[in-house]
C-alpha cells in the first residue's frame, strides 16, 4: 500500500475523529472554567453505550490486533488461554465497579489513586500510587506508539518510518486530550470502538474465506504446524511463562488506573451494569478475531522477522483488498490512540491531583487543570522516547507494565474489604512490589524459576498484611468507606 493512499486515509480519519471530539465540549462551561470532574471524568455524566465502547477501546488497543496477533503467530493457542484469562478477570469489576462507582460519587474522587489515600489517611499513599503509575504506564504508553510504529511502516512497506508513526500517534491523542479532556476521549473511543470492530472482523472473514474456510485452516494448522494447536505449544509458553504473564493480566481492570478510572465515570449504576455487559460481548469478539488473525498470519506469511509485522504485512498482502485493508488499519490506529490519550489524561490527573496539589497545598481546580495539562505534553514525550527503543514483543512489554501496576491490587481489595489495612501497609507493600518487579526485570532472576508476574502479588499482599498488624488502622474511615461502598445508591 502506498504512503499516499495511507496518509489520505488517516487524513479523512482525523477530520472526522476531531469533529466528534469536538462536539463533546461541555455545552455548559463551553470549555471554560472546567473542573477536575469535568475535564478528567466528563462530569460523571456517560450512560452504559458510550461507557462500553469507551471501555472496549481504551483496554482493547494495539494490542489486540498487533500484540495478540504477533503472539498467536510466535506461540499459538497458548495465546488465545492467556488472553481468555485477562476476559475472566473482567469479572472483578462485577464485583468491585460499584464499590468503585459508590465512594466516587460519595468522596468526589478524581483518581484511583486519590480513593487509597482518603481512605488510608495518608497523603503518601496518595503520591506513591501516582507515581507507581507512571513509573509503570509509560511503557505501556510506548508500546501503543510502537504499535501504530510498526503498523504504518509495515502496510507501507517502510516508506512511512516507524518514528514517523509514533510522533504521528502522539501528537493526536494530544489534539483529543486537550479538546475538552475526557469528553471528548469518551466519544471519540465510541466511534474508534464500532469502527475497529466492525473492519477487524470483516477482514477476519475475508482472509478466513481466502484460506478456505475454518476447517481447512485448522486442518492445515494441524498438519504443517501441528504444534502451534497444543500446549505448551511451540516453545514459547511453559507452565511458569504462562503463569507469569497470566497472573498480572488478570488483575488488569483493577491495577491499570486508566480503566480503574472509569468505574467513577458512569452517570448511576445501572449505566455501569451495561458497560460491563457491552464490554464483554466487545472483548469475547475481538479476541476470537485477534487469534484468527495470527493463525492466518502464520500459514500466509511464515517466517517474519517480527512477530508484530503479522497483522501490517496481512493487511498489505493480496488477500486484503486494499480500500478494506486501510479501513482495518485506521481502526488499529484508532484503538491505539484511544489507549494512549486515556494513559495520558489518567496520569495527568494523578499527578495534578495527587502531587501537584499535595505539594502546593491547595485545591484550587483551575490550577489542578491547568497543571494537568501540562503534564499531558510531558507524559507524551517520555511515551515518545521510550517507543522509540522498539523492545520486544508488544504483548510481552503490556504484561510487564501490568505487572508493576499489580502492585496497587492487596491496598484496593484491603481498602473495601478489610479495616485492620492501615497506611504503613499500603505504602509499604506499594513501594516493595515495585522496588522487588524493578529487580527482577532489571536482573533477570527468576526465584524458583518463576517470573516478576509470580511473584508480585504474593510479595505486595504479605507486606501489606504484615505491616498492616503492626500498624495502627483508621478504624473510623475505614468502617465509612466500606459503608459508603456498599449502600444502595440510585
Amino acid at each position: 500500500m502506498s504512503a499516499t493512499s495511507i496518509w489520505i486515509g488517516v487524513v479523512i480519519y482525523l477530520i472526522i475523529a476531531i469533529y466528534v471530539a469536538w462536539l463533546a465540549r461541555d455545552a455548559i462551561t463551553n470549555g471554560r472554567n472546567v473542573s477536575m470532574s469535568g475535564y478528567f471524568l466528563g462530569a460523571r455524566r456517560f450512560g452504559g453505550f458510550v461507557s462500553a465502547l469507551s471501555y472496549s477501546a481504551t483496554t482493547y488497543s494495539a494490542f489486540m490486533l498487533v500484540g495478540l496477533a504477533g503472539l498467536t503467530y510466535t506461540a499459538g493457542v497458548g495465546a488465545f488461554g492467556f488472553e481468555i484469562v485477562y476476559f475472566v478477570g473482567v469479572s472483578l469489576v462485577a464485583i468491585f465497579g460499584p464499590k468503585f462507582w459508590r465512594v466516587g460519587k460519595a468522596y468526589d474522587y478524581i483518581t484511583p489513586s486519590e480513593m487509597l489515600g482518603h481512605r488510608y489517611q495518608s497523603k503518601p499513599v496518595a503520591v506513591s500510587t501516582a507515581l507507581t503509575n507512571c513509573l509503570f504506564l509509560i511503557p505501556y504508553a510506548a508500546v501503543q506508539l510502537a504499535g501504530v510504529g510498526y503498523l504504518l511502516a509495515g502496510m507501507s512497506h517502510g516508506a512511512i518510518g516507524f518514528t514517523t508513526g509514533t510522533i504521528f500517534a502522539t501528537v493526536v491523542a494530544l489534539i483529543f486530550s486537550y479538546i475538552a479532556g475526557m469528553r471528548s476521549i469518551m466519544w471519540t473511543d465510541a466511534l474508534q470502538a464500532l469502527f475497529m470492530l466492525v473492519s477487524a472482523t470483516a477482514v477476519a472473514l475475508l482472509v478466513v474465506h481466502h484460506l478456505g474456510g475454518l476447517g481447512v485452516m485448522f486442518d492445515h494448522l494441524s498438519q504443517v504446524k501441528g504444534q502451534v494447536l497444543t500446549v505448551p505449544g511451540p516453545g514459547f509458553f511453559s507452565f511458569a511463562t504462562f503463569l507469569g504473564l497470566s497472573l498480572p493480566w488478570f488483575f488488569f481492570s483493577l491495577s491499570n488506573p486508566q480503566v480503574s478510572q472509569r468505574l467513577f465515570m458512569p452517570k448511576n449504576l445501572s449505566a455501569l451494569r451495561r458497560m460491563l455487559i457491552g464490554f464483554l460481548c466487545f472483548g469475547l469478539i475481538y479476541t476470537i478475531v485477534s487469534v484468527t488473525w495470527g493463525f492466518s498470519a502464520m500459514i500466509a506469511l511464515p517466517g517474519l522477522p517480527k512477530a508484530d509485522l503479522a497483522t501490517p504485512r496481512l493487511l498489505g498482502s493480496d488477500m486484503v483488498p486494499p480500500v478494506l485493508a486501510e479501513i482495518v488499519m485506521i481502526g488499529i490506529l484508532a484503538a491505539a490512540i484511544s489507549t494512549i490519550d486515556s494513559i495520558m489524561l489518567t496520569l495527568s490527573s494523578m499527578l495534578s491531583r495527587d502531587v501537584y496539589a499535595h505539594a502546593a497545598g491547595h485545591s484550587d481546580d483551575a490550577r489542578q487543570v491547568r497543571f494537568g495539562k501540562w503534564v499531558l505534553l510531558v507524559v507524551a514525550v517520555l511515551a515518545l522516547i521510550f517507543a522509540e527503543l522498539q523492545l520486544n514483543l508488544i504483548a510481552v512489554l503490556s504484561v510487564a507494565a501490568s505487572t508493576g501496576l499489580a502492585v496497587v491490587v492487596p491496598a484496593i481489595i484491603g481498602a473495601f474489604y478489610w479495616k485492620r489495612g492501615t497506611a504503613a501497609g499500603a505504602l509499604t507493600s506499594i513501594l516493595g512490589g515495585s522496588a522487588i518487579v524493578l529487580i527482577l526485570f532489571a536482573t533477570g532472576i527468576r526465584p524458583l524459576g518463576l517470573s516478576a508476574g509470580v511473584w508480585v502479588l504474593p510479595v505486595s499482599a504479605v507486606l501489606f498484611i504484615v505491616v498492616s498488624l503492626f500498624t495502627q488502622a483508621p478504624t473510623d474511615r475505614a468502617q465509612e468507606f466500606i459503608a459508603k461502598a456498599n449502600r444502595q445508591v440510585k
